[in-house]
């Protein structure tokens, strides 16, 4: 069993991009959404995935999560029986020390918000807050991909 450990913040300002070494666009669906698993098919620029993902521990840092990669076509396919809402974004990833922030710059009902996560080897490592890294969103529901989907940011 894979579990991943990691942080989400708000975004203050797009200096990151100024600091990316890469930039990737996503468009993702969710076959299932449920609080106690999430189906997601993900095509990064041209790949495709399928990545299963399960509940949050209470602080919301800590869940299982596997991932495969699949045929680009397979991953086509696969969204067009996703659930309704999709979520489309660029990806910027930024070297912080021994870290890497994952930096969602979403678009569609999403655009305008702008979330990093980071991921950690236990949960309370210590790392490094660059200044364009605002509010902690770690557990806030809403934030999730698989939420975001459903009721976007467009609609808060």
């Amino acid at each position: 069993m894979t579990f991943e450990i990691e942080r989400k913040f708000l975004v203050i300002s797009d200096a990151y991009k100024q600091e990316a070494h890469q930039k990737n666009y996503i468009k993702q669906g969710f076959l299932n959404s449920q609080k106690e698993r999430v189906v997601r098919v993900r095509i990064k620029d041209d790949s495709g995935f399928l990545t299963i993902k399960g509940a949050s521990n209470k602080s919301g840092t800590t869940r299982f999560e596997w991932e495969k990669e699949i045929p680009l076509q397979e991953a086509q396919n696969l969204l067009k029986l996703c659930e309704k809402g999709s979520i489309e974004k660029y990806r910027y990833l930024v070297k912080s020390n021994n870290h890497t922030y994952e930096i969602d710059d979403f678009l569609g009902d999403n655009k305008g918000l702008v979330v990093a996560e980071i991921e950690l080897s236990e949960e309370n490592e210590a790392f490094e807050k660059p200044d364009w890294l605002g509010k902690e969103v770690t557990g806030i529901v809403k934030y999730y991909n698989s939420n975001l989907s459903k009721m976007p940011f467009c609609n808060w």
